[in-house]
């Protein structure tokens, strides 16, 4: 996961509950042998200022045009939306929800997560004001899309990893899981 700033402490507690192997990634060399990548929630600018002194931009878009999954959450999303890495076809609004005293907690329907909602950590949180064709949107709150999904790149305008639910985290994984199916079929074929 992206060690530059924000509680990715958290994101790999929640992988390695899952049986994965996290690594924290701060330089360029880091991305050695990435399976995936979770950018998580923080301050946006700051996350900005921090992978651009480090040189991550063409690491993190490597990775991501790769197929290799790539999980953004909160100030995440907003990193790959078209303004930020340009990676996802979503235009995000921060703060969308208001300020820090603004924050709360909320029960989410995420669609492909089972019919219990799961609970979602808002803090300064983002929403996606606008989508591309082939962005699926999986949850919203008050009409706004709050995760969504384009191939290889799932986004959550909330923190998982605050909770014990790890169900947004599994998604992320099984992404991964699904692409290593797909280089095994084209292997076998060929």
């Amino acid at each position: 996961m992206l060690a530059v700033q924000g509680d990715f402490e958290a994101h790999r507690r929640a992988l390695e509950r899952l049986g994965a192997t996290a690594a924290e990634v701060r330089t360029p060399a880091g991305f050695d042998g990435l399976d995936g990548l979770i950018i998580p929630g923080g301050e946006s600018t700051t996350i900005e200022k921090g992978i651009a002194a480090y040189g991550l931009e063409e690491p993190i878009r490597g990775l991501a045009r790769s197929g290799r999954p790539v999980l953004g959450t909160c100030a995440g999303l907003i990193m790959l939306d078209r303004e930020h890495l340009g990676l996802m076809d979503i235009d995000a609004r921060r703060n969308a929800f208001g300020r820090q005293v603004h924050s709360f907690e909320q029960d989410v329907s995420v669609r492909g997560l089972g019919d219990e909602p799961l609970r979602a950590v808002f803090i300064r949180a983002p929403w996606i004001e606008r989508v591309g064709y082939d962005v699926e949107v999986l949850a919203e709150v008050g009409a706004r899309p709050v995760v969504a999904r384009e191939r290889n790149l799932l986004v959550a305008a909330f923190h998982p990893e605050l909770t014990d639910d790890l169900r947004l985290h599994a998604l992320f994984l099984a992404l991964g899981a699904r692409e290593d199916m797909r280089l095994h079929e084209r292997s076998s074929e060929a």
